[in-house]
């Protein structure tokens, strides 16, 4: 738990700066797009384990009833490492209804959730606003329809990437990313020495006599800084 309680220290877009540090992937991948936007951009990132599952409200379940499979979700929550951020892909095209409410999030979030992502949509936000959950949707819609839960802890496409059970997450009111496992361990310290080679640029363009010389000298000894970080924690070497 310490390790997610030092993650989310962080805001995602220095998490994923980090991340590109060590080269492990290329840097236009592992991140959501811009289809995925937090349902409330103030609260403090989210930072868990993925518990994934797809999503249909078009039609109902060939069987039981509407909501069937929300218990056995939550069961499922034992099979991931830590904290579960629960991930939906709505199945539906297009998006018919709510993948959740206000009943939903209130039971993921006291059986252990630090946050719900969903390719589709999400309904009641000013009840789900007061549990300090946060959310993350491509929009809302009213009703819930015959909502379902098909399939639990399987691969899912949510905001133009896979997401697999188990996969580490951070998300703020900057979208959502993934953090690979193997280096998670070390992006908070890597997060507290990125930030402090940026404010040498942003210290020198809040001091007064600022000019274009005097700026490019910051911006030299930043980089040099950033890239030194970056040479010690690439694993292309």
């Amino acid at each position: 738990m310490s390790l997610l309680t030092d993650l989310a220290k962080y805001d995602t877009p220095t998490v994923c700066n980090v991340i590109e540090l060590f080269d492990v992937r290329p840097r236009n991948l592992g991140y959501m797009n811009g289809s995925i936007k937090a349902c409330f951009p103030q609260l403090p990132p989210m930072v868990g384990y993925a518990l994934t599952s797809t999503f249909r409200s078009m039609a109902p379940p060939s069987k039981g009833a509407a909501y069937s499979g929300l218990i056995d979700q939550i069961e499922r929550f034992a099979e991931i490492p830590g904290p579960p951020v629960v991930v939906f892909q709505d199945l539906d095209e297009p998006v018919t209804s709510a993948t959740f409410g206000e009943v939903m999030c209130t039971m993921y979030k006291n059986f252990g959730s630090t946050g719900l992502v969903t390719s589709g949509a999400g309904r009641d936000l000013d009840q789900v606003k007061v549990l300090d959950y946060p959310v993350f949707t491509q929009g809302t819609i009213c009703s819930h329809g015959y909502c379902h839960i098909p399939q639990i802890n399987v691969p899912v496409s949510v905001g133009g990437i896979m997401i697999e059970p188990g996969m580490l997450l951070h998300g703020d009111c900057n979208g959502v990313t993934t953090i690979p496992i193997e280096i998670a361990s070390e992006i908070p310290d890597a997060c507290q020495e990125l930030m402090q080679a940026e404010q040498i640029v942003l210290d020198y363009c809040r001091s007064t006599g600022v000019n274009p010389k005097g700026l490019a000298g910051a911006r030299k000894e930043s980089v040099d800084q950033i890239n030194a970080l970056g040479k010690r924690l690439s694993r292309k070497k």
